[in-house]
């Protein structure tokens, strides 16, 4: 019972078409002396900012983080008390469109004007993810999204 899904889990089969194997594209090296690429080893100095989004039924947060240190830049959330007294409601995408504006000026004022961004394996990128992530970038934060 091998496990299917469209989310990195490819089906591949042994030369003579016998035996078939999966891969998992997010499996880590069992050799921990394996070599690792010059980019891997400076992407979180050359591209120190990330972007996190996270959106559940009742509100929506994002955050901007420095990946070397772990701190939090810049924080946006519908749950903050300014915030959550504008608002019609807190998870619709007018809610992400204004977290993301509402970051991208407090990234700003932490002199932050480039990030990048990579969905989680369970996210897609459209509909509320796409509205922050689309309301940075038009207010100003050079954002490099990551699909694979």
């Amino acid at each position: 019972m091998s496990p299917r899904s469209f989310f990195g889990v490819e089906d591949f089969v042994d030369d003579d078409n016998s035996r078939p194997y999966t891969y998992q594209k997010g499996k880590k090296s069992k050799n921990p002396n394996k070599h690792i690429s010059f980019k891997q080893r400076t992407v979180a100095y050359m591209e120190p900012f990330t972007l996190d989004v996270f959106i559940s039924k009742r509100f929506v947060s994002a955050s901007l983080t420095h990946r070397v240190t772990s701190k939090q830049v810049a924080v946006a959330g519908t749950n903050s008390k300014d915030i959550k007294a504008v608002l019609r409601s807190r998870s619709d995408i007018p809610a992400c469109i204004a977290i993301g504006r509402i970051l991208a000026e407090r990234a700003m004022e932490a002199d932050v004007y480039t990030a990048s961004y990579t969905p989680r394996d369970r996210d897609k990128f459209e509909g509320k993810i796409r509205a922050v992530v689309q309301s940075l970038i038009d207010n100003g934060i050079d954002l490099k999204v990551y699909l694979d």
